[in-house]
Formats: C-alpha cells, sequence, structure tokens
C-alpha cells in the first residue's frame, strides 16, 4: 500500500445489521450505526482511514476480503457465525496480504460448544472476544500501533 493513513476496512457478516434488536442479553443494545459511528470516531482520533461493509451473505463477505486485497492496509471482520464453519472466508482471509483482526461481540467461549471453535481466526494476526462494540475499537488501537503484516503464524513463530 502506499505511504499515508493505515486503510482499514471492517467487515461484518451475518445478523450484525440487526444489533440492538438481536439478542440485546447477548450482543448489547448498540445498534449497527451506533457501532459504525464509534469506528469512524475511533478512526479519526487514531488517524486512520475507516470504511465499513456489512454482509449477510458467505460470498459476499469473501469478494469484500479479495477487495480489500486491492484497496486496503489490513481488516477487521466480525464474520459472525461464519467464523465457526467458513473455509472459503478462512481462505480467503488467509491470501490478503495485510493484517487481520477477527472480532466477537460476544464471549464465544462461554455461549454454546459450535461456538468456540473460531476457524477464521486460523488467518488473524489478532483476536478479539467479548468486549461488546468496544472490540472494534480495541481493535483499531492494536492496528495504529503494530507493526506492519505478521509473518507466517504471527508473533510465535519462533516458538517449536
Amino acid at each position: 500500500m502506499s505511504p499515508g493513513p493505515l486503510r482499514v476496512t471492517i467487515l461484518n457478516g451475518p445478523n450484525l445489521a440487526h444489533l440492538g434488536r438481536r439478542q440485546p442479553g447477548i450482543y448489547g443494545q448498540g445498534t449497527l450505526e451506533d457501532l459504525s459511528e464509534m469506528v469512524r470516531g475511533a478512526a479519526g482520533e487514531l488517524g486512520l482511514e475507516v470504511a465499513l461493509a456489512q454482509a449477510d451473505c458467505e460470498g459476499d463477505l469473501v469478494s469484500a476480503i479479495w477487495a480489500c486485497s486491492e484497496t486496503t492496509d489490513a481488516i477487521v471482520i466480525n464474520p459472525g457465525g461464519y467464523s465457526h464453519t467458513s473455509v472459503a472466508i478462512l481462505d480467503a482471509l488467509t491470501a490478503y496480504p495485510g493484517r487481520v483482526v477477527e472480532v466477537h461481540i460476544s464471549q464465544v467461549f462461554r455461549r454454546e460448544e459450535e461456538r468456540r471453535n473460531l476457524l477464521t481466526a486460523r488467518a488473524a494476526d489478532a483476536v478479539i472476544v467479548g468486549a461488546g462494540i468496544e472490540g472494534y475499537r480495541l481493535a483499531l488501537e492494536y492496528l495504529s500501533r503494530a507493526p506492519g503484516p505478521a509473518s507466517v503464524g504471527g508473533p510465535n513463530d519462533h516458538l517449536e
């Protein structure tokens, strides 16, 4: 990517357009618009350029990831339910040349067994779980401070 502000795309997966109405006891009262406003504010404070997208369909998320390969330095993704099942999203994220942070609003490790396997997180440089929509702010802060893309597997590559 060219010099200048770090360019980050926030990708939200299925059902996240219904934040505030969908299981508010798990996902909170905030709406997707609230999340978007918070992200834009945080990006401005951190000197980042940010674009936001939401898609319910797996193929749309895969296409968005590939499109980001040409336009952004990092992706913050909440794949929603696809995080537990989508090899297609995992493959696209693995091929993405920039940094990837996966975010989950709820504490998935306290939820149903099937939600505890984060397949897509294998491609992430960092994973933020259970911090509510503030997890997105944490992801942006991490990206603003972290060095460039992780080499194969991330910071613990040297461990045997």
